[in-house]
C-alpha cells in the first residue's frame, strides 16, 4: 500500500474524525439511523458514495470537505495552536476573569455557609437546653 492510497482511504478519516470527537461506531451508527457493522463496513471502504459521505459527514457535525481533506498531520498542526496561550488566550477563547478570584469567592460562600450552619446548630443547642 502507498502513502497516496492510505491517505486517501475516506473510511479510515470516518474513523480518525469519529475518534477525535470521541464517538463510538454505535453513537454514530444511532445519528445515521443504521447499525455499527454498517459504520464499521463505511470505515474499512476506500471509498463512499457521494450520498453516504453527506450522511457521514452530518452525523458527526463536520463537513463533507472536512472529511475529504482531513489529515492526522493537519490535526495535530491544529491543536498545537491551542497550546500557545502566551497572551492570555487559548485558541479564540479568551479567559476574561481572574481565576484565583472565583477560588476566593468560592471560598467566601463555603465560609459564610459554615458560619450560618453554627449559628443553627447554637440555635437547636440553645432550644434543646432550654
Amino acid at each position: 500500500m502507498t502513502t497516496s492510497a492510505k491517505s486517501n482511504h475516506i473510511g479510515r478519516k470516518i474513523s480518525r474524525i469519529r475518534e477525535l470527537k470521541d464517538m463510538k461506531q454505535e453513537a454514530l451508527a444511532l445519528a445515521m439511523g443504521t447499525n455499527q457493522q454498517a459504520i464499521s463496513i463505511i470505515e474499512n471502504s476506500d471509498t463512499i458514495d457521494d450520498e453516504k459521505l453527506k450522511e457521514v459527514a452530518r452525523a458527526l457535525g463536520v463537513s463533507v470537505e472536512a472529511i475529504e481533506n482531513f489529515t492526522d498531520e493537519g490535526m495535530v498542526n491544529y491543536f498545537n495552536t491551542f497550546n500557545d496561550n502566551s497572551t492570555g488566550t487559548v485558541g479564540n477563547y479568551h479567559c476574561n476573569f481572574n481565576p484565583l478570584d472565583k477560588v476566593v469567592e468560592l471560598y467566601e460562600r463555603l465560609v459564610q455557609t459554615e458560619r450560618e450552619k453554627n449559628v443553627f446548630m447554637e440555635k437547636l443547642l440553645k432550644e434543646k437546653k432550654e
